[in-house]
Formats: structure tokens, C-alpha cells, sequence
């Protein structure tokens, strides 16, 4: 679409042809593609420290980032020998979130939100992210997701304040990562299976079935009433599968659909 009505936006006062063959578009496309790039940059900086903190301090054995042409990011070696697979994602409210692949050889596969949008809602985000984007494309395409972490640099700053910071004046929960200085992440933990016709209900797992959020948890000073678990239940309606997610922590519900059919659009 850009490359055919990118003439139409703005007042430059060109003809199509003209505009085409002039360096504004060229230019345009530049900037965004420079901007993109440095804002990934700045990212993958961050998870880069987080994971040599982490190994450092040896709560994961190892980590890489993925081979070009897979859908995830990164690869960690968990002390255990088993393997987990990190996609990273923008903020979860975008189709982005939608677009992931559980490899077949991995033991674990978690979502890493970073949403560096000061005008971004982690709290909206998260339940859009979960309900209505990663659980439809989970049922609808039969991928498992182990859980979800959602944290950045952004995170404690004065653009984003931090419950877990406001909880608890006196002790500081932050930790110094590199040129960063973060609070303990936010943890969504996923049930091990898919609901299916044979297992209407299912809940979400606990902490230590999956190694790299309890490396995550322990190594930034997580606490358990913290944890988020989410839980699927789903319905049949003729034809069409309808699902529940809810979400709760500290044993209490924080947030529970309606029973809504999957929609991927």
C-alpha cells in the first residue's frame, strides 16, 4: 500500500511521477527503516544484558541468539540441559503478536514483550495480547506457548511507573543490569496443553515446570503473589469453539472473558 499511495500523504506538492522519482520517498523510507532498526537496537541491547546477567550469576547455563530464518529470537540453555526458544514481540495489542512458531525441538517456548511506547498500556495490553491474539492462535493453530514475560527498559522509569516499586518504598526491588536499572519482570505462566474436546479445562502451570520464567522470577527478585496464571476453557457451539481465558494472581481473578468465539482476524 505505501509503495502505491505514498503520493497522496502530505501537501508536497508533486505529481505521482514526480514524487516517485524524487528522493522524498527514498528518504522517507530510510528514516523509517533507520528508526525501526535503532529501536531494536535498543532492545535487544537490553535482553542481551538480561541474559549475560543471568548467565553471569548462573541461572541459565547459556544463551545465543537464533539461527536467521525462524520466527523465534532467541535460543537459552537451561542448567536442567533443556533447551528454551525466546520470541520477542512490540507491544501485544499489534498483529505482531500473532505471527510465532513453537519449534519442534525445544522443551520451552516463551513470548517476550518489549513495549518501549510511553503512551502504551502494559496492563490493556497484556490481556489483549493474551485473549485476544496468543490463545486464539494457540487453539486455532495448535501452539503451545509455555508463558509470556512482559518487560523492558521502560519499565520503573518516570514515563512508566512500576506497582512492584510503589508496593514497598523501602527496599529497592530494582536491579542493576548493565546501564539498566529494572524492577522484577511481569510473568504470565500458560497451561502445558491445548483444551481440546477431551480436556475442556486447562490450567496454567506451575513455576517450576517451566525453567526459564523460574530463572527469570529468581533472578530479578520475583515474588509468587506476583505470578500471573492463565487458564483456557472452551465450549462447543455447533460448529464454532468458543473460549474463556482468566487470569489470576495471587489466587484472586484479575481478569476473565466471557465465553467468546475464536476470531484471527
Amino acid at each position: 500500500m505505501l509503495k502505491t499511495q505514498a503520493h497522496k500523504l502530505g501537501d508536497h506538492g508533486l505529481s505521482e511521477k514526480e514524487f516517485y522519482a524524487s528522493p522524498i520517498f527514498r528518504g522517507a523510507i530510510q528514516q523509517v527503516r533507520g528508526e525501526f532498526s535503532a529501536t531494536m537496537r535498543e532492545k535487544r541491547e537490553f535482553v542481551q544484558h538480561v541474559f549475560n546477567h543471568m548467565e553471569d550469576r548462573g541461572f541459565i547455563a547459556s544463551w545465543d541468539r537464533a539461527k536467521r530464518g525462524v520466527l523465534h529470537d532467541y535460543v537459552v540453555n537451561l542448567n536442567s540441559g533443556r533447551v528454551a526458544n525466546i520470541d520477542l514481540k512490540g507491544c501485544l495489542d499489534g498483529d505482531n503478536t500473532k505471527l510465532f512458531e513453537r519449534p519442534s525441538s525445544t522443551d520451552e517456548f516463551v513470548i517476550w514483550s518489549l513495549c518501549t511506547n510511553v503512551g502504551a498500556d502494559p496492563r490493556r495490553n497484556a490481556w489483549s495480547g493474551v485473549h485476544t491474539r496468543i490463545s486464539a492462535e494457540m487453539m486455532a493453530r495448535n501452539q503451545l506457548v509455555d508463558g509470556l514475560v512482559i518487560w523492558d527498559m521502560m519499565c520503573g522509569t518516570i514515563g512508566r511507573s512500576c506497582p512492584k516499586l510503589a508496593l514497598n518504598t523501602e527496599v529497592d526491588r530494582r536491579t542493576l543490569i548493565g546501564p539498566f536499572f529494572a524492577p522484577p519482570p511481569c510473568i504470565y505462566l500458560f497451561p502445558d496443553s491445548i483444551p481440546s474436546a477431551n480436556n475442556l479445562c486447562v490450567a496454567a502451570q506451575s513455576l517450576s515446570n517451566v525453567e526459564i520464567l523460574d530463572a527469570f522470577h529468581s533472578c530479578f527478585g520475583g515474588r509468587d503473589d506476583e505470578l500471573n496464571y492463565v487458564s483456557f476453557d472452551i465450549e462447543f457451539h455447533g460448529e464454532e469453539t468458543m473460549r474463556r481465558t482468566t487470569i489470576k494472581r495471587g489466587g484472586i481473578v484479575q481478569h476473565s472473558s466471557e465465553i467468546t468465539a475464536i476470531r484471527r482476524g
